[in-house]
């Protein structure tokens, strides 16, 4: 398999330079803007000007076409083992579990989550869920992720853990999919797709996550599926960019689009990737409502990549025709969008008659708002409560880690542990452990944290907006922590943005390759380097793995995995 491109594209960037030539028939001297050749403007030259040679699998050589896609199916058949078998084990509801796995099964039979009585898990755990209550529960988080909880559930019965994570494991195995592919758009390489798949796929943290229903999981899948999705919306409004300024071109004496159309620029019509990510991203917020942060920094990227597609192709009002044709398009295909589905997510709470707070602008009638129907008012009355839940949450827990700590995983969380007594099942030793510790591997989580830094250079001094993309998903998934000193964190939060920091790691496995007119020594030794790391990663999530998924093995052993004192 040959490489097709390995460092960072930066076609369409802002820095890609405007080549200079000499005018052809009609001119824009006195229009404001270089003067350029009327094949400059024809639709397959703004095409490849903006987007690239490579624009979609078709253009890659025959011989490459079938990698295109077989690299994410392998790469997310590695995840897939890893991630279902044994995904019954521990064969009890571990960490957060309680919550959302016992909701999920409310959903599947009313719609909404209702009670449990006292030691309701060692019902659960035997295999009665029979035991729920008919009282409503109040719970602080949107549906999404319970039902797709309750999905799987659905498929394999509510009694037994496979039914349990089914739908975690599915979710992060086709996560690895979606980002294997968005690294080849991202990149315009095979091998950096590959790299990235493979990466999610052996990481311990996204395999804890997967192998366990948290919410979490579920937050993540949709917002990469939102960031792939952009990543399409980008490429195919560009493409129509030009397309619209190569017809117009075309009917002017000359070749040349008239001065009209190059001072504001065409509209681009109804962006359907666009508004396929603001499902993604209502969806996401259904699940958590810490999406709300990407969900604004989508938003803001995305613009930014239309005024640069605009101020490329050399329209000389590209700010404000930017922000008038594109940004308030952006807006109504995202904002609202995302608003209705989630509002559509609720639709079980809707059709109840006794959930939590169902009922509750029935009996506190209101002046002010008395207009808005009773189920909205109540809703609205539920999310002010749950909002003031989530600010004062700040309580004692033995494993919560400051977001400081994150990269450097400082305080990974202990989903469970046991010490099975010698002469039990796979243990023969005095002393044997079987633990779940969501800490990530060690060389792509520390790979990672230092290309943050390169990113950084790279996008701030080369300009290159491939960075930027990754530094800003990574941003709306980290930075919003630090707004909250005091709520009560814990590590696994960082799942959100953990597959941007593979993408941030790849990215500078591409510039350690080299571009494909380097010296054939350099491409060697780089390749050789990349090679080098992922046989590394691979080795290290083999020596991780018990500690990721419940492995009996002697305390020793537990304990040389413990790489810091604060894992323990």
């Amino acid at each position: 398999m040959t490489q097709t491109s390995v460092r960072p594209d930066t076609a369409g960037s802002a820095s890609t330079p405007v080549s200079p030539a000499a005018p052809r028939g009609r001119n824009l001297e006195g229009h404001g803007w270089i003067s350029r050749p009327a094949e400059a403007f024809t639709a397959e030259a703004l095409t490849r000007r903006l987007i690239g040679s490579i624009q979609s699998w078709r253009d890659y050589p025959p011989s490459l076409r079938l990698w295109f896609w077989l690299i994410p199916a392998l790469t997310a058949a590695v995840g897939g083992i890893l991630r279902f078998v044994r995904l019954d084990v521990p064969r009890s509801l571990v960490f957060d579990e309680t919550y959302y796995v016992k909701d999920a099964y409310s959903y599947l039979i009313s719609g909404y989550e209702r009670s449990w009585p006292d030691k309701a898990n060692d019902a659960f755990n035997a295999g009665n869920p029979t035991v729920i209550l008919a009282s409503p529960e109040y719970v602080v988080h949107p549906p999404v992720g319970k039902w797709m909880i309750a999905a799987g559930m659905w498929l394999f019965g509510p009694d037994n853990p496979l039914g349990w994570r089914f739908s975690a494991a599915l979710t992060g195995t086709l996560s690895i999919v979606l980002l294997a592919l968005i690294a080849q758009k991202l990149f315009r390489s095979l091998i950096l797709g590959a790299a990235a798949g493979l990466l999610l796929a052996i990481d311990g943290h996204h395999l804890v996550m997967s192998r366990t229903s948290l919410l979490d999981v579920f937050l993540m899948f949709w917002i990469l599926a939102a960031f792939g999705a952009l990543l399409m919306d980008r490429d195919d409004g560009r493409r129509r960019l030009a397309a619209r300024l190569g017809r117009q071109a075309a009917v002017y004496q000359g070749g040349l689009p008239s001065r009209l159309q190059l001072l504001f620029g065409p509209w681009l019509g109804i962006r359907w990737w666009r508004i396929l990510a603001g499902v993604c991203l209502g969806l996401a917020l259904g699940t958590k409502w810490s999406a709300l942060f990407f969900i604004a920094g989508f938003g803001l990227l995305t613009v930014f990549w239309d005024l640069s597609a605009r101020r490329t192709a050399g329209i000389r009002g590209w700010i404000s025709a930017g922000i008038i044709k594109d940004g308030l398009p952006a807006f109504l295909s995202i904002v609202p969008v995302a608003a209705v589905t989630y509002l559509a997510t609720w639709t079980g709470w809707f059709r109840s008659t006794d959930a939590y707070y169902r009922q509750w602008a029935t009996t506190n009638p209101s002046a002010d708002w008395g207009w808005l129907p009773d189920s909205v008012r109540s809703l609205a009355h539920y999310h002010l409560e749950a909002y003031k839940f989530h600010q004062g949450l700040s309580s004692e827990h033995p494993y919560e880690a400051s977001a400081w700590s994150w990269l450097v995983m400082g305080r990974p969380t202990s989903f469970y542990y046991e010490s099975p007594k010698q002469g039990t099942a796979g243990c023969d030793v005095a002393q044997c452990t079987s633990a779940i510790l969501s800490v990530g591997n060690p060389l792509i989580w520390w790979g990672a944290a230092v290309s943050l830094a390169v990113l950084l250079f790279w996008w701030a001094g080369r300009r290159d907006w491939r960075a930027g993309a990754v530094l800003a998903a990574v941003a709306c998934g980290y930075l919003p922590w630090f707004l909250y000193p005091e709520r009560t964190m814990f590590y696994f939060y960082a799942i959100s943005f953990a597959p941007f920091l593979v993408l941030g790691l790849v990215y500078c496995m591409g510039l350690v390759l080299g571009r494909r007119t380097d010296p054939l020594w350099r491409r060697r030794s780089g390749l050789y380097g990349v090679v080098l790391f992922l046989v590394g990663a691979v080795l290290l999530s083999a020596f991780f793995y018990p500690v990721w998924t419940a492995e009996i093995i002697s305390y020793q052993d537990w304990r040389v995995r413990m790489w810091m004192p604060s894992w323990i």
